[in-house]
């Protein structure tokens, strides 16, 4: 009873409430683990535990993470000399940097500038992933004036970032 009593109030007060549900799964995806180590006295992967389970790989990996205790983006995982590097020192977003978004503004104010039609035609070939011949069947014109209007429209685009 104590047990259990110490069960539920560790349930009832963590940071992250988790359905009882994946709580379960995730027990029961440790005890298929231990029973792994005990016969083969190696760690399984997660393929081999939701074999064993009959439950998809995807669901072992939700489990084990929805018992982990969350932690502070200001934790220290490594301290030197009174130097302390934390969470939010090893995570990085290669995306949205400050040169990324300048770029992308500098990008969208070249494309304003192009006219109607040129922008339809980049459209059309680099989102698209259109040939020449089909984005000159769907405007109207031949192969020959796209490939034209391309060049010239990606020409000024440059020429409007670098100035």
């Amino acid at each position: 009873m104590i047990a259990g009593e110490l069960r539920r109030f560790l349930r009832d007060h963590s940071a992250v409430r988790v359905s009882r549900s994946m709580r379960d799964t995730a027990y029961r995806v440790l005890q298929a683990k231990e029973k792994f180590v005990a016969e083969t006295g190696r760690e399984p992967d997660m393929e081999t535990i939701a074999r064993g389970l009959g439950i998809p790989r995807q669901e072992v990996v939700f489990s084990l993470e929805a018992i982990c205790d969350p932690v502070s983006l200001y934790e220290p995982v490594y301290s030197d000399a009174g130097e302390s590097a934390t969470v939010m020192d090893q995570l990085g977003d290669s995306r949205n940097t400050d040169e990324h978004w300048l770029e992308q503004i500098a990008l969208e104010e070249a494309l304003r500038r192009l006219s109607a039609r040129e922008r339809k035609i980049l459209a059309l070939r680099f989102y698209d992933g259109r040939t020449q011949m089909e984005v000159a069947r769907e405007v109207g014109i031949s192969q020959a004036q796209v490939s034209r209007l391309e060049k010239n429209a990606i020409r000024q685009i440059k020429k409007n970032i670098t100035a």
